[in-house]
């Protein structure tokens, strides 16, 4: 019997080590899955009003993630290409880079960003550069987009299945219980884990609808010259780029100031620098400073520190990477959480005994 326990026990190793291994080649989208999962889990919750089944909300909340973000991704590619163009025709930089660049040369304009421009721009030889250089990078070309989408498919599916068997998985995890002391961990990880990562979304929300509202009327108080280009998409950006740690805002409306700024300093009219230096003022404490300080306490969850949540949100890619930004937080919860519940009873501490209070 018990050498056929020890088998068993050995074959379930091998299986965890197995998908294990396979399971971290793949732990950047596994990551952003768990955090997505968190994220809209209370609007998969909240559909359920409307008696719709578990797999048809989880469909709802994927649509409802993927395509503003799809159409905000396009457009802001449409309106950077047309700007682009725009500022290098009135700048003549083409002439400049055929100067300075040889592989740029026998380019005399950038063709227009439709069918028919394309076209004749490929008729007289114009994508010609741009063509060699493509198929001379087709290699490293194809093994980026292959693995995006591969990594992109992995996201949706594995976000999609935790929307509709998440409490299945959650039932199966408890099945491990011993002394009360497993489902008091994993039921306190589940709400800590919901409470700060849907605090993210509500702080990417807030931070878009306060960085919209403020440029929006910026541009209404000052000179044509000095507006601010695309509030809305600006805003928009903003609230999304909050989520990156240090920087986070800073990488829209710092680009966003130079880009207001630079066909004023250009056109000589000096003078309007100073709305411009408003707008900055006003990107800093109105969008940054005061959402940070208001907004993200309050939406950091129920335990977690909330200094503790920022380490781990600038410390997590700089030691993992790209996911460690979504990788540092959840497992900061993961183990706070347990030095809470789990520990104490661990070391024999009584459920009712309350910790010290700290001198004031």
């Amino acid at each position: 019997m018990d050498g056929n326990r020890f088998a068993v026990a050995l074959f379930g190793i091998i299986v965890s080590v197995v998908i294990g291994a396979l399971a971290y080649q793949f732990i950047a989208p596994l990551t952003i899955s768990v955090f997505l999962y968190y994220s809209t889990r209370r609007y998969h919750r909240m559909l359920r009003r409307f008696h719709l089944p578990a797999n048809a909300r989880a469909v709802v909340v994927m649509f409802s993630l993927a395509v503003p973000l799809i159409l905000l991704i396009s457009y802001a590619t449409v309106l950077l290409a047309i700007e682009a163009r725009r500022f290098i025709d009135q700048y003549a930089l083409v002439d400049v880079a055929n100067e300075n660049f040889e592989w740029f040369g026998g380019i005399n304009e950038i063709p227009k960003f439709t069918i028919e421009g394309l076209y004749g721009a490929y008729q007289s030889g114009d994508l010609a550069p741009f063509i060699d250089f493509a198929t001379q990078h087709a290699t490293f070309f194809t093994t980026l987009v292959s693995e995006f989408m591969l990594n992109l498919f992995v996201v949706v599916i594995v976000t999609y299945y935790l929307l509709v068997d998440g409490n299945r998985i959650s039932q199966w995890l408890l099945n491990f219980d011993d002394e009360a002391i497993i489902r008091e961990y994993l039921e306190a990880v589940d709400r800590e884990l919901e409470a700060v990562l849907f605090g993210n979304l509500l702080n990417v929300l807030a931070v878009s609808l306060i960085a919209i509202g403020s440029f929006s009327t910026y541009n209404a108080f000052v000179p044509p010259a000095a507006e601010v280009p695309y509030p809305a998409l600006a805003g928009a950006l903003t609230g999304i780029a909050s989520l990156i740690p240090v920087v986070g805002m800073k990488i829209v409306y710092v680009p966003l100031t130079l880009l207001t700024a630079l066909p004023i300093v250009l056109g000589g009219t000096l003078s309007s620098l100073v709305y411009v230096g408003g707008f900055f003022a006003v990107a800093v404490v109105v969008v940054d400073t005061i959402p940070d300080v208001v907004l993200r306490p309050l939406l950091s969850g129920e335990e977690t520190h909330v200094g503790l949540l920022m380490l781990a949100y600038t410390l997590g890619p700089v030691v993992l990477g790209f996911y460690g930004l979504f990788f540092a937080p959840i497992l900061l919860v993961v183990g706070l959480t347990f030095a809470n519940t789990a520990l104490p009873r661990l070391l024999g501490a009584s459920e009712t005994e309350e910790p010290p209070a700290l001198d004031q």
